[in-house]
């Protein structure tokens, strides 16, 4: 993706609770939110340092990477196994796959995993993975409405990097190169890009997420995807889902 200045411009939201699906969604979040919290050293109400700040992002971009392919894995083999059209979903939930994987890879060039870290994530996708694999099986709706949750606070877990950027213990990744991978992927400027402005793309792909997933909660799984490749289109409020026509318009995608 490749942003202008207004949108890195992004405040943290929360969609309010309408249903069974979303309290179970969100309290899903909550918790997996504490055990992230209590593995990761994470203080919500605190500054950090960059130890305890790449230790929180590594492990979180090893899990968010899961949902993306788990649901884009599934829905690309009902395809096969029906012999019938996708709407295309597949590309963009794999799209968020791969970005997420983008964001470990980046944070990765600021330091290496350790074996502890290793050993947390062997362990945790190896968790997060079947479970979320069982329940895209039985609700699709409810694993995507819990994505825009778990995304609404990975938006909050970056503006807090940002405050610490600005005002606390982070203050020289103002001034720290973007890792060349950053730049090219984000179309950053060679010359200026710090790791500041990677943190700003990073949450603003969070946010994309989030409302990509809270729009597919609404949907069905034969409405036509309304996002096209690379789309990064979101309002203010990136909590709230795309107005889509369902299937009643021309269908191109497959």
């Amino acid at each position: 993706p490749i942003y202008k200045a207004e949108d890195l411009d992004i405040e943290p939201h929360s969609r309010p609770v309408t249903g069974i699906r979303d309290r179970i969604a969100l309290t899903l979040v909550r918790l997996m939110r504490s055990s992230f919290d209590l593995v990761t050293g994470y203080k919500h109400d605190q500054p950090m340092t960059e130890s305890h700040w790449l230790r929180r992002v590594l492990f979180l971009e090893t899990v968010a990477g899961v949902p993306g392919m788990v649901a884009g894995m599934l829905r690309h083999m009902t395809s096969l196994r029906t012999m019938k059209r996708d709407h295309g979903w597949i590309h963009t939930l794999l799209e968020e796959a791969e970005n997420e994987r983008m964001h470990l890879l980046t944070f990765l060039q600021v330091r290496q995993g350790g074996p502890l870290l290793r050993l947390l994530v062997l362990g945790g996708q190896g968790v997060f993975f079947n479970a979320f694999l069982a329940a895209y099986i039985l609700s699709p709706k409810t694993c995507h409405r819990f994505v825009g949750y778990l995304e609404e606070e990975a938006v909050r877990t970056y503006t807090h990097l940002l405050d610490d950027i600005d005002h606390h213990n982070m203050k020289h990744w103002a001034t720290t190169p973007a890792p060349l991978i950053a730049v090219n992927y984000w179309q950053l400027c060679p010359e200026t890009a710090t790791l500041r402005d990677v943190v700003l793309a990073v949450r603003a792909d969070e946010a994309c997420h989030s409302h990509v997933n809270h729009t597919f909660a609404e949907m069905d799984k034969e409405d036509t995807n309304p996002f096209s490749r690379g789309d990064h289109d979101i309002p203010k409020d990136f909590t709230q889902p795309r107005k889509v026509a369902g299937n009643h318009c021309q269908d191109s995608k497959i």
